[in-house]
C-alpha cells in the first residue's frame, strides 16, 4: 500500500492508467474462463491479458523513474503521449478479441491495415519516447541518485528501446514464428513456439530489462561495475534468444 501512494504521489496520470490496464487484466482474465472465443485456435483473451499487464507495469515504471527527473512539461507530455498511444493499443486489441478477429498482422480489409499500422506507429512513438528518457537520464544532473541505480536505469531504458524495436521483425514477417507458420505446440498461455523460431523471447527479456535492472541494482548490487557486468549478460541472453529465434528453433523445444 505505501508503494501504491508513493507511486501515485510521483506521477498521478501513469498511476491511474497502469492501474487501468491491471484491472483490465484481471477482466480478460475473467472473460478467457466463462467464454471460448478463440483466435487462430488460442484463447482470444490471452492476448489482451498480457499487453494489459505489459502496459500497467511499462507505465508505473516510467511514473517511478520520471520522478527523478525535473518536473517540467515534458514530464507532462511522455505521460499523456504514453495513455493515448497504448489506451489506444489495448483497447483495439481488447475489441479484436471480443470478435474473435486478429488485431496484429491482420491485413485483411483496409480498415483492419489501417488499425495494425496505427498500433505499430504507436508503438514505435512509445519506444522512441523511452529513447528520450534514456537521453535525459545521460544528461540530467541526478546527484540525489546512487550511481549503480543511475546506471541501471539508462541500461535499463536503452534496452528497452533496442528490443522493443525488434517488432519490427514480426512486423516485416507478418508472424510470430521464424521457419514455419503460427500455430504448433507453444508454451501455455505465452504461447511462444516450441516447435519454430519466436522472436517473441528477445522482445519480452529486452523489454523487462527496464523493471529488471533498476530494481537488482537498488536492493541487490549496489555496485555500478556489477550493474554494468549484469546488464552485459543481460543484453547478451536476449541477443542469443533473438539470434536463434532467427534461426528457426525454438526457446523451449516440444
Amino acid at each position: 500500500m505505501q508503494f501504491l501512494i508513493e507511486l501515485k504521489s510521483r506521477n498521478e496520470l501513469l498511476f491511474y492508467f497502469g492501474a487501468f490496464n491491471l484491472i483490465l487484466a484481471m477482466l480478460f482474465l475473467v472473460l478467457s474462463q466463462i467464454t471460448t472465443i478463440e483466435v487462430s485456435g488460442t484463447n482470444a483473451w490471452y492476448k489482451p491479458i498480457k499487453f494489459a499487464i505489459s502496459i500497467g507495469t511499462y507505465s508505473w515504471t516510467i511514473a517511478w523513474l520520471m520522478h527523478y527527473l525535473p518536473q517540467d512539461s515534458f514530464v507532462n507530455t511522455v505521460s499523456w503521449l504514453v495513455i493515448v498511444m497504448l489506451g489506444f493499443e489495448i483497447i483495439y486489441i481488447g475489441i479484436q478479441a471480443g470478435r474473435g478477429q486478429l488485431s496484429h498482422f491482420n491485413l485483411s480489409t483496409p480498415i483492419y491495415a489501417a488499425l495494425y499500422s496505427a498500433m505499430a506507429l504507436a508503438a514505435t512513438v512509445v519506444a522512441f519516447i523511452t529513447l528520450i528518457l534514456a537521453v535525459r537520464f545521460f544528461t540530467t544532473p541526478l546527484p540525489q541518485l546512487p550511481e549503480y541505480y543511475l546506471w541501471a536505469i539508462r541500461l535499463g531504458l536503452l534496452l528497452f528501446f533496442v528490443f522493443s524495436m525488434e517488432g519490427f521483425v514480426m512486423g516485416s514477417r507478418l508472424s510470430h514464428t521464424i521457419g514455419a507458420n503460427s500455430g504448433g505446440k507453444t508454451i501455455p498461455f505465452l504461447n511462444w513456439s516450441k516447435e519454430y523460431g519466436d522472436p517473441r523471447v528477445a522482445h519480452f527479456i529486452g523489454m523487462h530489462a527496464l523493471q529488471v535492472l533498476p530494481f537488482t541494482a537498488y536492493y541487490l548490487l549496489k555496485d555500478t561495475k556489477l550493474v554494468i557486468g549484469l546488464s552485459t549478460i543481460y543484453s547478451f541472453i536476449a541477443l542469443y534468444v533473438l539470434v536463434q529465434a532467427l534461426d528457426g528453433k525454438p526457446f523451449v523445444k516440444a
